[in-house]
């Protein structure tokens, strides 16, 4: 059996926000941000989703201790290609999930529902999360990361019981690479 870790991964959680970001940004868009790490905070606790985790992170022979922090931060990051990151992880097992930029939520919300856009931030943390300690173990082999990111999301919301019409939706705007 492997080593477990005795802190949860759930205690490795944190929300992390730029100082700088903060005092520069607007106080609407700062309470939104707020707002959304803690929600994305909040839903990677869920015990269904740690369990969830517990148990992919056992199949695939991931050393539990290899993830020593997970940081919700409070503002997106942009590539030099303009465009979002969802996460990223280095090799000292460091994972940072990043929120989608206002105005990309704001157009969602207007063409969906805040219901719809509550769903999507929810579902987008967990498939980034997965991605990103998957990255622990495959490190550049982003095509296996990618299949069996896919391969656990679905396994997971099979279980939450959503239509199948939402969940092709999620997966379209979620899984485009």
């Amino acid at each position: 059996m492997i080593e477990m870790d005795k802190r949860k991964l759930s205690s490795k959680i944190r929300v992390v926000s730029n100082h700088k970001k903060a005092v520069s940004c607007p106080e609407k868009r700062l309470r939104f941000y707020t707002k959304y790490a803690n929600v994305v905070s909040e839903t990677l606790r869920k015990p269904l989703f740690q369990r969830f985790l517990n148990w992919m992170i056992r199949r695939e022979n991931i050393e539990k201790m290899s993830v020593k922090d997970i940081q919700v931060r409070v503002f997106p990051f942009q590539k030099e290609n303009g465009k979002a990151l969802a996460g990223r992880c280095n090799r000292k097992g460091v994972i940072l999930l990043f929120p989608k930029i206002w105005r990309f939520l704001q157009k969602k919300a207007r063409n969906h529902g805040n219901d719809d856009v509550c769903f999507y931030i929810k579902s987008r943390a967990r498939a980034a999360l997965i991605h990103e300690i998957l990255h622990l173990k495959y490190e550049d082999n982003e095509h296996e990361v990618r299949r069996l990111t896919r391969k656990y999301f679905d396994m997971f919301t099979h279980h939450l019981n959503i239509p199948t019409r939402t969940m092709t939706m999620l997966q379209m705007s979620l899984f485009k690479f």
